[in-house]
């Protein structure tokens, strides 16, 4: 069974800017699959290009094994987006809005008007149908966009920030939905700036700045890469203790008393740290622990610099 998703060499040039610089990379079939970067990096650009909304400069787009060009009409029909700027109708009713997207892929009748319902409940509008999507909160028209991506029972799910900027209650609620179409088969591409999500929802990541794909990997292999952190602070430091811990990973000074321990496993080194203190008769007074995390992994590939 071929990638669902096929990326070869694709770049983008506005003018001089070079949105998208040969990113190369592929989704299999069913795959939850996580996308992140700065600010400005290319993710939108990149998906776009993927959903046929912009034509690439160079490179290839491949959807289920077929060359995708843009205007397929039959591969289009495998790609839903849901883009990061909201994008239904305020004048039309939440139903208005599902049945036209619907009708854009060749939707029609009592399958159209079925498909309808069952997105409306999915994303928790089944008791607003009727009302002018111009009312709804924030955290509603999310979730209608959200659902305007599925109403033609994509096989391809692109999700651009799909929870920016709504209620605790509405991310929720997509993040848990999104969860269930991938348990269903739905693959999905999914960008967010909050890291916590791409962390429990993707096995597989890539990272993406500049332009370039700078990293591309399981989660667990991604948080390998990075050491995790043991800070204390120790009613004295004794040169036994120091080089005793010298053995266990980097040691570092970072204030009176308080040391910072650069270690790969963090549970363990800490059990033969307490041993140390205890053998070498020192007093713990405080103790933080930091596990690797996307976060810091994202940090470390592209930078703290803010980006506009």
């Amino acid at each position: 069974m071929p990638p669902i998703l096929q990326i070869r060499n694709l770049c983008k040039d506005f003018g001089a800017l070079r949105a998208v610089n040969g990113v190369s990379l592929e989704v299999a079939q069913g795959e939850m699959f996580g996308l992140l970067g700065p600010n400005g990096a290319g993710k939108t650009t990149l998906l776009s290009i993927v959903a046929g909304l912009l034509e690439p400069s160079a490179g290839e787009v491949f959807i289920d094994g077929k060359r995708f060009l843009g205007r397929e009409r039959d591969l289009k029909r495998l790609i839903g987006i849901v883009p990061q700027d909201l994008a239904i109708y305020g004048e039309l009713t939440a139903r208005e809005n599902l049945r036209f997207f619907g009708q854009l892929y060749g939707l029609g009748d009592r399958a159209l008007e079925n498909r309808v319902d069952e997105i409306l409940r999915a994303v928790g509008l089944i008791d607003r149908a009727g009302e002018r999507v111009g009312t709804f909160s924030g955290g509603m028209k999310r979730r209608l966009n959200f659902g305007a991506g599925l109403v033609h029972e994509p096989r391809l799910l692109l999700l651009d920030e799909p929870t920016a900027g709504v209620d605790p209650q509405s991310r929720s609620h997509i993040f848990e939905e999104v969860r269930q179409r991938n348990a269903a088969g739905l693959t999905v591409v999914y960008t967010s700036h909050y890291m916590e999500e791409v962390q429990a929802l993707c096995p597989r990541i890539g990272i993406i700045d500049v332009g370039k794909l700078v990293a591309c990997d399981s989660l667990l292999n991604l948080l390998g890469a990075l050491p995790g952190l043991i800070r204390f602070k120790v009613d004295k430091v004794s040169s036994g203790m120091r080089r005793r811990l010298g053995e266990l990973g980097d040691v570092r000074d970072k204030e009176a008393q308080v040391l910072e321990l650069e270690c790969r496993a963090v549970k363990s080194t800490l059990v033969q740290l307490l041993a140390i203190l205890t053998d070498e008769k020192v007093e713990l007074k405080s103790l933080e622990m930091e596990e690797p995390n996307l976060e810091r992994v994202f940090l470390h590939l592209t930078g703290r610099a803010l980006r506009d």
